[in-house]
């Protein structure tokens, strides 16, 4: 058989990014912050864009001549009503365009040059690198570890419940540069509708954190984990730590008596006292802290209908400058100027419809999130459900890797508090039946209620927690409640009796 060349005609399908479509997905995890930089880049390299003006002022003839809306101070996409007895959210109207669910090839490298760079640098050649790998490694290089950051790295070996969890994640929020909490606890519970007891054990678990310190409410009780992390807490030193007053005026004589110990014994203990880190939290990064926005505000209304609604201030308003792109229109006069002025309405027309999807969708993830964790908005950390990016995806017609993008670095605020949007997010098992998903961390913590009430002559094994478990409709095996238990620092049960039998549990 003779070897010869031939033509060949073939029907592909394949998805490209385009630089436009690259830039519009990343716009979604920006923070307000970063959006807000962003777009100042934008506007000084584009003549027909401008920021415009606050609410209630004159925006003379400023504006798109593109179909698209716009997210101006007065902008469709900044509020969403949602009537939650009805289980039918009532979110915005959202835009069909081309760049809202073609996420799947998030891989791609890119290996485009943007045409609207090159034009909005005068033809200059510029390039936007829409690559993340570059920026992370270079972000890699100079990130610090903030103290935050260090606490809740260390929240995933803990083995906190769901509500547990919520309260931890409150009180980290609340720690200062030094590695103190402030605020009283009575005010933690009454914004999360708890016990102040359950925050205080949060918080007494939390207290065993590294770096040792860390949580404590007074300069006393800071040194006192310290101490008990070194197990250096002894009678003697728990007197000298009730009486730092003494410790500052040198009364010597007294603190001899209070603690029973002589002269050297005494010297000693301060010696060990001066060594301690009276602000453990400074051993971390002491950038500036940057005050957190929420992206999201929630109320109820009188009518009960739950308010969703975004945080204006916060966003940049741009308009398209169309007087000014008709005055320089009429006066191009060769072929590169008519194309730099045609690039830089079509990107600022790309901006404005871009930044408008942004906000649109941020309101319908939200919405819906707060529509399916309506028990929590309501009563408070211990009712909040399994939920999972996917569920509010199929929700809003939307890839779950959007939901993911929108809920990343984005903040709500309610009466509770702030709250990051991954907050609302759980894992889940199935029931055994038709019934409900049950959500991990709720299992965990009906393990925990379990064997808290066991009987010390009646210690539930793993088996017969596994047992109770599908009586429940909780469809568990006995590896998973052995995780869990263990996740939880629960004892086996033949430890478990031991211990009892001996009154230790």
């Amino acid at each position: 058989m003779a070897l010869s060349p031939r033509l060949e005609l073939k029907h592909t399908q394949t998805l490209v990014m385009t630089p436009q479509l690259q830039q519009a997905i990343k716009l979604l995890q920006y923070t307000n912050l970063e959006l807000n930089d962003f777009v100042a880049q934008e506007v000084e390299r584009n003549p027909l864009l401008e920021f415009g003006e606050e609410e209630g002022g004159s925006q003379g003839d400023s504006q798109s001549d593109s179909e698209a809306p716009q997210p101006d101070a007065e902008g469709a996409a900044t509020a969403s009503d949602i009537m939650l007895n009805d289980g039918a959210p009532q979110a915005s109207e959202a835009l069909d365009t081309d760049f809202e669910n073609v996420y799947n090839n998030d891989a791609a490298p890119d290996r485009t040059e943007s045409g609207l760079s090159s034009a909005l640098n005068g033809g200059s050649g510029g390039r936007t690198d829409f690559s993340d790998s570059t920026l992370d490694f270079q972000d890699n290089l100079t990130a610090e570890t903030t103290l935050k950051d260090h606490l809740e790295s260390q929240l995933g070996l803990a083995g906190f419940t769901p509500p547990e969890e919520m309260i931890a994640h409150f009180l980290i929020d609340l720690v200062d540069e030094a590695g103190y909490i402030r605020e009283e606890l009575q005010g933690v519970a009454e914004k999360l509708d708890c016990e102040v007891q359950e925050v205080e054990a949060v918080l007494a678990r939390l207290q065993e954190f590294e770096p040792a310190g860390v949580f404590a409410r007074s300069l006393q009780e800071c040194l006192a984990l310290q101490l008990k992390e070194r197990d250096r807490y002894d009678p003697a030193m728990a007197a000298l730590m009730n009486n730092l007053d003494l410790v500052a005026r040198r009364d010597m004589a007294a603190l001899k008596r209070l603690c029973g110990v002589d002269d050297d014994d005494l010297a000693d203990m301060i010696h060990e006292l001066k060594a301690l880190n009276p602000k453990p939290g400074l051993a971390f990064s002491s950038e500036t802290v940057q005050v957190v926005a929420p992206d999201v505000f929630v109320r109820r209304s009188a009518k009960g209908k739950w308010q969703v609604e975004l945080n204006n201030d916060t966003l940049p308003k741009v308009l398209l400058n169309a007087r000014y792109h008709a005055e320089v229109a009429g006066r191009v006069q060769n072929k590169e100027e008519k194309a730099f002025v045609s690039e830089c309405l079509s990107s600022a027309n790309w901006l404005v419809k871009a930044l408008d999807q942004r906000a649109r969708t941020i309101l319908k993830v939200a919405s819906e999130i707060v529509r399916q964790q309506e028990g929590f908005f309501l009563s408070g950390v211990k009712h909040l459900r399994p939920l999972n990016l996917k569920t509010i995806a199929d929700a809003i017609a939307m890839h779950e890797s959007t939901v993911s993008r929108v809920t990343t670095n984005k903040y709500l605020a309610c009466d509770r508090g702030l709250f990051e949007l991954k907050y609302f997010f759980t894992s889940a098992i199935p029931a055994s039946g038709d019934g409900e998903a049950h959500s991990a961390e709720a299992v965990k913590e009906r393990i925990k209620e379990l064997i808290d009430a066991e009987n010390p002559a009646d210690i539930l094994s793993d088996d017969k927690l596994v047992e109770i478990l599908r009586g429940q409709e909780i469809d568990i095996a006995r590896r998973t409640v052995a995780k869990y238990r263990e996740a939880l620092k629960i004892p086996s049960s033949v430890q478990r009796r031991r211990l009892k039998s001996l009154g230790l549990q």
